[in-house]
């Protein structure tokens, strides 16, 4: 199993980064416009049982990756696993912690490529490095948003 983690410190209270992650649009504001991915559905918010349902096209051939929330603790953190898609398996958790006026937003993922060990030791690298990518964008998008909301 690989692990992937991403931390931000945005300068906002914590209130306001996860009420700007329950918007209904969250999905789409934070998919890199760079990103061959389409937000088909997103539904039930943050709450446990939403699911997001998106088609990523990887050349000529679209996949289908279904996403169902299993946690929500509001204002704290909140964890989705894909029910169906590309990876073997993938665990996404969403924590946000109060550090005096500001928040720290933690994206950690634990996920397995199909192919086992070897797949993810030709891929994990590869895999990674589109994760970070991915999730400086949504970090620099919430820092920006929340940060005009709470000034």
């Amino acid at each position: 199993m690989l692990h992937f983690e991403y931390s931000s410190a945005i300068d906002a209270p914590i209130e306001a980064v996860w009420q700007f992650h329950e918007r209904q649009d969250i999905l789409d504001i934070l998919t890199p416009p760079w990103q061959p991915v389409t937000v088909v559905r997103h539904e039930g918010g943050l709450n446990v049982g939403a699911i997001s349902e998106f088609r990523l096209n990887l050349g000529f051939v679209p996949i289908k990756w279904v996403a169902k929330h299993t946690e929500c603790q509001p204002n704290c953190l909140f964890t989705d696993i894909q029910i169906e898609g590309p990876m073997q398996s993938w665990q996404h958790r969403h924590q946000f912690t109060s550090e005096g006026d500001k928040t720290i937003l933690t994206d950690a993922i634990a996920y397995e490529i199909p192919g086992g060990w070897l797949a993810e030791l030709l891929l994990g690298w590869w895999v990674d490095s589109r994760l970070k990518e991915m999730f400086r964008y949504r970090h620099e998008v919430t820092k920006k948003e929340c940060e005009i909301v709470s000034s």
